[in-house]
């Protein structure tokens, strides 16, 4: 009796069961999904599950297994009838295999479940290093104490741990609609205007080397843009769909991964989805945007998202949106540099109603192109600035550091007379009053 009341005076140290179910939430992931927590019961209960389990069915056997109990000779007489007995046999047969199979898979699943639960001997550990005062008091068995509690705390812990996931799938299940809608909004506008640069490749198809420059140079800027969003919220959709607790994330739009991370994210991914996002991530590093868009139609429809086509109405709209903040962007540029390549796409809008996106080493071949569509005093001020800028930037290359050398001082002629050429160059886009 004395043993029982120091038992009942530490019970009290104990508070409320939410500190020992916050200790357990502490020491483990309670991120697993929901029916990991559900099949664990008490051990009473798996007990008599057990035991129900291994009672056999009542019933009359099946005649095929009477047959075969019995193994008399004058059987024999009724083999040429016995054909649909086989085949009932060997329904039976399957059948039988069939409940194995579920009942072998049913365990082991069952047995998986309950390992992700805080375990007996981890309660008792936790109490046994929470509960030291046993020993000082003279409890000749605190071990046995300590069982009863753990036995009492576990189904609380068990139905806490349950009610905690089914919060958290509830929560989930809202933020995956909002997730799916925000990227949705996205992949309509960047994949729209990754079709719009898509058209301007066409005027390049005849000149190969300049076509797999512009294809990589799409492919790298606007399409890995596309993929590292898109990757990177499927993951967090992943993890919210297999209950996993996920902060609100940053602005997905200027996510940008690396190859490896790329290939990683896509590999995490449910299977299907899995093996589509990899074929992305190789079309990346491909040489053709259409590769690239095949791809990631396939990977957006597997995950529940729709692509819109481009059509002559929303291409309208969007090059004469392109065209205006393109606009503003070569009125508002200081940089000679930078002026040139936007110059050019502007052009390419006027002449092409293409919206050109071309690296530096494409600008040349890009200019050329121009020749039959410009006037020749204007096609002379577009070759003479990018001679010019060429010249500069390999100066700049060619540096040595020195500041006070020669080099330096013709970067800094050459950089002079190309802004005072900006103006000119800004007026055959803009217009002599705007520029």
């Amino acid at each position: 009796m004395e043993t029982l009341s120091h038992a009942g005076s530490s019970t009290v140290m104990l508070g409320d069961d939410l500190h020992m179910v916050k200790e357990a939430k502490s020491g483990h992931d309670l991120s697993k999904p929901s029916e990991l927590v559900e099949s664990v019961t008490e051990s009473g209960n798996r007990k008599r599950a057990t035991e129900k389990g291994s009672k056999k069915k009542k019933g009359k056997p099946s005649g095929t297994k009477i047959a075969s109990a019995e193994g008399d000779s004058e059987n024999e007489d009724y083999i040429p009838n016995k054909s649909k007995k086989n085949q009932k046999k060997g329904k039976d047969t399957s059948s039988s295999q069939g409940a194995d199979s579920r009942k072998v898979t049913k365990k082991d699943s069952s047995k998986a479940q309950e390992e992700n639960v805080p375990s007996e001997e981890w309660l008792m550990q936790k109490l046994a290093a929470l509960l030291p005062d046993f020993e000082e008091q003279g409890v000749d068995d605190p071990q046995t104490i300590i069982k009863y509690l753990s036995d009492y705390l576990r189904p609380k812990l068990i139905n806490y741990w349950k009610e905690r996931r089914k919060a958290l799938f509830t929560e989930n299940v809202e933020k995956m609609k909002h997730l799916l809608d925000a990227v949705q909004r996205k992949l309509d506008e960047s994949f729209l205007n990754m079709q719009l640069y898509e058209k301007a490749l066409d005027l390049f198809e005849d000149d190969q080397s300049t076509s797999v420059t512009l294809h990589r140079h799409l492919l790298r800027t606007v399409a890995t843009s596309i993929a590292d969003m898109l990757f990177y919220n499927l993951d967090i959709h992943n993890k919210l769909k297999n209950g996993t607790q996920v902060e609100d994330s940053e602005n997905s739009e200027s996510i940008s991964l690396g190859p490896a991370e790329r290939t990683a994210l896509g590999k995490s991914l449910p299977e299907n989805q899995s093996k589509r996002a990899v074929a992305v991530v190789e079309a990346l590093e491909g040489k053709r945007v259409e590769t690239f868009m095949t791809a990631l139609r396939d990977l957006a429809e597997e995950s529940g998202l729709f692509l819109k086509k481009l059509d002559k109405k929303l291409e309208r709209t969007l090059l004469h949106s392109y065209r205006k903040d393109l606009t503003s962007q070569v009125s508002a540029e200081t940089d000679p540099v930078s002026l040139l390549p936007k110059v050019v796409s502007l052009l390419y809008i006027q002449v092409h109603s293409r919206a050109l996106q071309a690296p530096g080493r494409a600008i040349s071949v890009a200019v050329t192109r121009l020749k039959d569509k410009l006037d020749d005093s204007a096609y002379k001020i577009l070759t003479d600035f990018q001679t010019a800028t060429v010249t500069l930037l390999t100066l700049i290359s060619a540096a040595t550091g020195d500041e006070q050398g020669c080099s330096s001082d013709r970067i800094t002629s050459k950089k002079e007379l190309l802004e005072s050429q900006m103006p000119v160059l800004k007026a055959l886009v803009l217009g002599s009053a705007q520029a």
